[in-house]
């Protein structure tokens, strides 16, 4: 039977799970042991799995990486926390030029099977450097994979593939959807649905629609199916494509979606510049040119660095800006 679940709790549960069925995970990071971490999504498996499994770090995000790199060379699964997404750039280092490039550097001698668990996004209106959008940067290097769950279902199957995975993946958790509730069925019995279903790599229609297709991941997911059951009132029938991967991105996914609506809008949190709506739009054109009816919309942060507090609201994509993107496509007509 399936039961309510918001996605911190569908985290935890999969950390719990992981935890129980291979010696080899540990999960750490800043206050992710005692206290659970600050969303409280670590809690209890301190007490449950042991302080040698669950435990806190120094405050210092570069040796968190740095750690997880050694365990991972000596055969452990690590799940290291980074407490807020701003605070991961003194770890960049070690992400890009060690974690990224050690497979590659060792012919595959040595995996990384490191699973980077980040909270990430803005919506929560907390002070600088606790709300970014880094996806780009993170997807832009090569050796990195790159998943980000919109939803408690997918964000315990997503953790869980992650975690299984021989390759290092930032798992990008969007803050503002904690403690959003949704049904979720039986944790076994979803994750291996979904595994089966949705291998790694694959996005999903999340709303079937003619007209437009709208792009989105993370937090954006929800706002992008309100947009399409307000633009529903008028007679647009929306499509919404929640790609889940943005490392590898479905292109497959990507076009059999927008070949069908004949239309795409991209919408993201990060800056609209070198944007990851500017890779997307980019493989709609190479292959969905011929039955692309208007040019690809892009609806994203302003080029700014991400505000603190109540300003988060004029700059994080709202409704009204994402129903005008749809509205400018369909509208479009050639010259």
């Amino acid at each position: 039977m399936a039961e309510t679940l918001s996605m911190q709790a569908a985290i935890n549960t999969a950390l719990d799970e992981i935890l129980t069925a291979d010696d080899r995970a540990l999960v750490f990071g800043e206050d992710v042991g005692t206290l659970g971490g600050v969303f409280r999504v670590t809690d209890g498996l301190a007490a449950k799995h042991g302080s040698d499994r669950v435990f806190d770090t120094p405050l210092a995000e570069s040796a968190i990486i740095g750690m997880s790199i050694g365990l991972a060379i000596h055969g452990f699964r690590p799940i290291p926390e980074i407490q807020f997404d701003g605070f991961a750039y003194p770890a960049m280092n070690q992400l890009i030029t060690q974690l990224a490039r050690m497979t590659y550097r060792s012919r595959g001698a040595l995996p990384m099977p490191v699973t980077l668990r980040l909270p990430s996004f803005g919506g929560i209106r907390a002070p600088e450097h606790h709300g970014e959008s880094l996806e780009a940067i993170f997807a832009h290097v090569p050796g990195l994979k790159v998943a980000v769950p919109s939803n408690p279902s997918d964000a315990y199957s997503l953790l869980k593939q992650c975690v299984a995975d021989p390759d290092p993946v930032i798992f990008m958790e969007p803050k503002s959807r904690y403690w959003h509730k949704a049904e979720f069925g039986q944790p076994a019995e979803a994750a291996a649905r979904i595994e089966a279903e949705l291998p790694i790599g694959v996005s999903r229609v999340v709303r079937p629609g003619r007209h437009v297709t709208l792009v989105a991941w993370g937090a954006m997911v929800a706002r992008c199916i309100q947009v399409a059951e307000l633009a529903a009132e008028d007679g647009v029938d929306v499509e919404v494509l929640d790609l889940r991967w943005l490392k590898p991105l479905d292109v497959a996914g990507i076009s059999a979606s927008v070949g069908h609506t004949r239309r795409a809008v991209v919408v993201h949190e990060a800056p609209l510049s070198a944007g990851l709506g500017a890779e997307i739009s980019a493989l709609i054109t190479e292959n969905c040119f011929d039955s692309l009816r208007a040019p690809v919309q892009r609806v994203a942060g302003f080029d700014v660095a991400y505000p603190a507090g109540p300003l988060e609201d004029h700059y994080i994509p709202s409704v009204d800006r994402i129903l005008a993107a749809v509205q400018r496509t369909l509208e479009y007509r050639r010259g």
